[in-house]
């Protein structure tokens, strides 16, 4: 039976809330361990979890994407014994390719303070028998070629040479639910995945424009939900024309045509906070990063706000092109979002870049007239 070290982070800091934040974390273990139909226990000990599982290597992927955990290794476990600790590492750093024109260091961590000997002096010890078995150079610092880690923990010690970095976080479920509005583009599935990151369950929901950016969005949901265990991501989809069209002809017959953008995106919370309220949901989740398009100046997005039943989260809003796109190539997202675009049908020729909110207190009281007296829509 082989063993998993799993590492958390955040939660460590919760104080009184720790060990639901655990539970919650253990419970994602087993349903990713379940869903990729790996035979395997889940423990905690101290201030680790561990996955006790004859399918180490299989398991290995699917847990580096469960929000909660900051790294995991596959670990051999040995006596708490020196010269066990030595052949272990040796193996360990042989399987990881370490030879006489490579470099390693050793970490050591005791969990358990009545081994006899301190954190310095295994590195010491075990970095010597290393270099001695293979002949390779020993770098204390960050750009040695491999680190060996040594954990000595209450019934055994436990080596490994490999860290796989996993996303962090809380784990989903810890935090309520959010409805995410899911476009075909590059932003807003990069905003779902952080909010997933911060333990919320994420309904997704879309608004079809066509079947090109319709597509690309049911796509980024299902690579979403590679990192979704615990809850089911299942989507929404509205008519996007539906939805939109009948406050965008208001619009054009009051002369305000430039303000689509700002009043699409408004109809577009209206309904997503409507779905939040059937769904027990309690804020909705876009994809706006300040600046970065029209629609997103700060003046805009306080008119797109502007009177919202529900907290409107907006997690890329600090975030340059750049790192989202470096968000979305991790998540794997991206690939999806830049395939073939199609143009959204009602994007005027000049929209409004700073809104006021008086201007649009305004056109909303202009609306509200208007909705009194007879109205027969252009085509």
């Amino acid at each position: 039976m082989g063993l998993i070290l799993l590492r958390y982070g955040e939660i460590a800091l919760k104080g009184q809330n720790r060990q639901e934040f655990l539970r919650c974390l253990r419970r994602n273990v087993r349903r990713c361990l379940r869903e990729h139909h790996i035979a395997g226990e889940v423990e905690s000990v101290g201030q680790r979890l561990y996955v006790r599982t004859e399918q180490v290597e299989e398991a290995l992927a699917p847990l580096s994407r469960v929000f909660g955990l900051v790294s995991l290794s596959p670990v051999r476990e040995v006596p708490r014994d020196v010269d066990a600790i030595i052949a272990a590492a040796i193996e360990e750093a042989r399987a990881a390719g370490l030879n006489e024109n490579s470099s390693f260091r050793v970490q050591a961590r005791r969990a358990d303070k009545t081994f006899p000997h301190t954190s310095p002096e295994i590195n010491r010890l075990v970095g010597e028998g290393v270099a001695q078995a293979l002949h390779a150079r020993v770098d204390l610092s960050a750009n040695a070629d491999i680190t060996l880690g040594v954990e000595i923990a209450q019934d055994a010690a436990l080596v490994f040479a490999r860290v796989i970095p996993a996303p962090g976080g809380f784990p989903i479920g810890v935090e309520g639910r959010v409805v995410a509005l899911i476009s075909g583009g590059i932003d807003s599935p990069v905003a779902a995945w952080m909010m997933m990151k911060r333990g919320c369950y994420v309904i997704p929901l879309h608004f079809s424009q066509n079947e090109v950016e319709t597509s690309k969005a049911l796509d980024n949901i299902a690579q979403l939900s590679r990192y979704s265990y615990g809850w089911e991501l299942r989507p929404f989809v509205l008519d996007h024309a539906a939805t939109v069209m009948p406050t965008l002809e208001k619009l054009r017959a009051i002369g305000e045509s430039r303000w689509n953008c700002i009043f699409c995106k408004r109809v577009l919370i209206a309904k997503a906070c409507e779905i939040a309220e059937e769904q027990g949901a309690l804020g909705v989740v876009m994809g706006d990063a300040l600046g970065q398009v029209a629609s997103q100046s700060l003046a805009n997005l306080a008119a797109i706000s502007y009177g919202a039943p529900l907290p409107i989260l907006r997690p890329l809003l600090g975030l340059d092109k750049t790192e989202i796109i470096a968000l979305a190539r991790r998540i794997g997202t991206f690939a999806i979002s830049t395939r073939a675009q199609a143009p959204c049908a009602f994007l005027p020729n000049h929209p409004v870049t700073r809104g006021s909110l008086s201007k649009l207190r305004d056109i909303l009281n202009r609306l509200k007239a208007l909705e009194a007296e007879p109205y027969e829509p252009s085509i």
